[in-house]
């Protein structure tokens, strides 16, 4: 093994646009620095955000946000969201809007999957404030349900990658979680 520096090699991750009301107006945001932060309920998810972000301030003042995941169809769009400011740029215009139960958490009709989380916690560091949301409603197109869950393969999700700077989208399924690994019990 070589030794590379302190690399973050966690990428590919999945591309979201994260949703805030920012001076009474709806805003959104591309990120991939989104952390899942346990599987129970409630269920908390995080957001790594530059403090020079313009949604910073939203989150904040209406203590909500949303994450929505964009599919491989909307890479131009969501690309879009991430090299314009809101401060500048109506974003929100690109996009059909609904609201769910917080009501000052923008989702995007055109994402497959929604979720709104209501604020629970900010740590903040010199140059960035990460964002833990309570996740309080999940929106999902039937379109991108199997059974009730989600598909990835029906969701398509725009995955971004930091060292060749590239959006991917996903192969087939390797294996089932938590099974393949059984055929080494048998050994």
């Amino acid at each position: 093994m070589k030794p590379i520096g302190p690399v973050n090699a966690l990428y590919p991750m999945p591309t979201t646009l994260v949703g805030s009301t920012v001076a009474d107006k709806p805003n959104f945001l591309a990120v991939a620095h989104v952390g899942i932060l346990n599987h129970g309920t409630p269920q908390y998810l995080s957001i790594g955000l530059s403090k020079s972000h313009y949604s910073n301030q939203g989150i904040r003042a209406q203590q909500c946000f949303s994450i929505c995941l964009p599919n491989e169809a909307l890479m131009v769009a969501t690309d879009y969201c991430g090299i314009m400011t809101g401060k500048k740029t109506d974003k929100a215009a690109l996009f059909d809007l609904f609201y769910g139960t917080l009501e000052t958490a923008p989702m995007i009709r055109q994402c497959p999957v929604n979720m709104e989380l209501k604020l629970h916690d900010v740590l903040d560091y010199d140059t960035h404030e990460i964002f833990v949301g309570e996740l309080v409603e999940t929106y999902a197109s039937e379109a991108v349900l199997t059974d009730g869950k989600i598909d990835l393969t029906r969701l398509k999700p725009l995955l971004f990658d930091m060292a060749s700077i590239q959006y991917f989208g996903l192969g087939d399924p390797l294996g089932r979680c938590w099974n393949v690994g059984k055929a080494l019990k048998r050994q």
